[in-house]
């Protein structure tokens, strides 16, 4: 009798174990998305900046504002210094998505039509699966490797399609952008199981801050400020939005639903600024970019239910 109930609590046990990481996925996918969201005018955002304003100024300048409202928050919040075993991995983070991908994405997409940034963005998913695997050490499944690598041809098929045309050496700089952005947020959700999503971001701006303003204002002073309020408007959202409040749901849903899976919500970017565009300036949606829209968001569903174990 006593190896009977023993049995049925385990089982209990494991039935509750697989039903919370059932919710945890789906809490973390549902960050991710807004995470995303929040990401996904970011290009075009870059690329309307920089055609005013210098690179430099826009790459680093907005991480210069978002430093700012980091010191604020964690001000107002009164949080201590992180401990001395955080402090690799923020700088892993402030070194990707604080200096590497913006600096290197303003200066490409100052040289590229910004249909390129969708091949880019292609990747990420992948390369950041593939950062959770060696960081976090996430084991994905052969059939989210598959539906992984089809949501990605997907989308570079369509921004082929789209007018990306023949490549350019700037596109290794995006490339490499990407890349260094994929290490930062593997290794963001890893540190944010521990330290918080809003607070990972938060540190690794303070980090990175004062290597930001001595080069920040030397191009300030060489170049200027002079700008149209429409090259204003966009270095204000990759400031507010795309370095700062977009990484709060961010880290938080790769800590929760686990990097591998909820990166792949990233494949969804491209088509959510289309969208965007859509609602705010009134441009149509072609057939073609429905039904790509449809197999990335299938190749999502799949990554969604397949298994991934964690080490």
């Amino acid at each position: 009798m006593s190896f009977i109930r023993k049995s049925s609590v385990k089982e209990s046990l494991g039935v509750h174990d697989r039903s919370q990481r059932r919710i945890d996925t789906e809490i973390g996918l549902g960050y991710g998305f807004l995470g995303v969201l929040g990401f996904s005018l970011t290009l075009p955002a870059t690329r309307v900046a920089v055609t005013e304003l210098n690179p430099i100024i826009v790459g680093l300048g907005r991480a210069v504002i978002a430093a700012l409202l980091a010191v604020i928050v964690l001000w107002m919040t009164h949080q201590r210094l992180p401990a001395r075993k955080h402090w690799r991995s923020l700088i892993i983070v402030a070194a990707g998505v604080v200096l590497g991908f913006p600096l290197l994405s303003a200066w490409a997409m100052q040289q590229l039509p910004a249909a390129h940034g969708a091949v880019m963005l292609a990747l990420m998913p992948l390369a950041t699966a593939l950062a959770g695997s060696i960081i976090v050490g996430e084991r994905p499944s052969w059939r989210f490797w598959l539906a992984s690598i089809a949501g990605s041809l997907t989308v570079i098929v369509f921004a082929i399609f789209s007018g990306a045309g023949q490549m350019q050496w700037a596109d290794i700089v995006l490339l490499g952008a990407g890349m260094m952005a994929a290490v930062s947020y593997a290794e963001g959700g890893r540190l944010a199981r521990s330290l918080g999503g809003w607070q990972v971001i938060c540190w690794a701006l303070v980090i990175a801050a004062p290597l930001l303003i001595g080069p920040f204002a030397m191009a300030v002073l060489q170049h200027g400020l002079i700008a149209s309020p429409r090259a204003w408007l966009g270095f204000g959202y990759v400031s507010f939005i795309s370095q700062f409040l977009a990484f709060f749901p961010w880290y938080q849903g790769l800590a929760i639903g686990g990097v591998a899976r909820v990166g792949q919500i990233q494949l969804l970017q491209p088509f959510l600024t289309i969208l965007a565009s859509a609602i705010l300036l009134g441009e149509a949606i072609a057939l073609f970019t429905v039904i790509a829209a449809a197999i990335v968001v299938a190749s999502v569903a799949i990554g969604r239910t397949s298994a991934i174990r964690r080490r």
